[in-house]
């Protein structure tokens, strides 16, 4: 008879969304180009968009309007912003879930280990998609990339949402180097997936593992608590 699986040494767990739990660089791409269209300017890809995505929906934007014309006033940036995000939360095309993705929450979860979301994605949209993922009833706390005056590479995005699960040991799951960098600064272990959107080499993220695949995280955490 087999031994049961040890304990996870982490209170809580704190993931980033884009790139870790969700493939969105569809979603996004398709509607950046309905925003982009509505102001004359042609479609990107979404290759050009996975390059993109990590720093929230402003610098998106920014990113795309610079890449196929003239850069964005401020001014200007808010009207192109605001149509974004708009038909982002109306958008009603299914977000996708990476492989195992349910179902290593559901593990950490039944372990007792209280769970978190830190992105810099807009908090309505968040919900909203969290919603429709059925993923809402699993976490506890989440801090979108608007929720406080500050975000991710900011240590203090992913501290207020450890601090809002009751504190203790924590550790964080993302994808890119806003991740670890949030991560570092807030004093927490870092594990990295390497199917996301890292905009660099993944090894040189910095983190302290890295995982191909997510159902490999409950294993991964023990052996950072270890």
């Amino acid at each position: 008879m087999s031994a049961a699986p040890a304990a996870i040494p982490f209170s809580a767990v704190v993931f980033d969304l884009d790139g870790t739990l969700i493939d969105s660089a569809r979603d996004m791409t398709r509607v950046l180009n309905r925003t982009l269209s509505r102001f004359d300017r042609p479609a990107v890809s979404e290759e050009q968009v996975r390059g993109m995505v990590g720093d929230g929906s402003a610098a998106l934007v920014r990113q795309a309007f610079a890449a196929t014309g003239d850069a964005l006033g401020e001014d200007a940036l808010k009207t192109v912003l605001a149509d974004y995000l708009d038909a982002y939360f109306q958008d009603d095309e299914p977000p996708v879930l990476y492989p195992g993705v349910l179902e290593t929450l559901a593990v950490l979860a039944d372990s007792g280990v209280r769970l978190g979301l830190c992105t810099n994605k807009p908090e309505r949209i968040t919900r909203k998609l969290m919603d429709r993922l059925g993923l809402s009833p699993l976490f506890s706390a989440l801090a979108g990339g608007d929720t406080l005056p500050v975000k991710k590479p900011d240590g203090r995005h992913l501290s207020w949402v450890v601090e809002a699960l009751g504190g203790g040991s924590a550790a964080m799951v993302g994808d890119n180097r806003n991740d670890v960098a949030a991560a570092r600064a807030a004093g927490v272990p870092v594990v990295a997936m390497t199917y996301g959107y890292p905009r660099m080499p993944v090894r040189e993220l910095g983190a302290d593992i890295l995982l191909d695949r997510i159902a490999d995280l409950p294993d991964a955490l023990r052996r950072l608590g270890a």
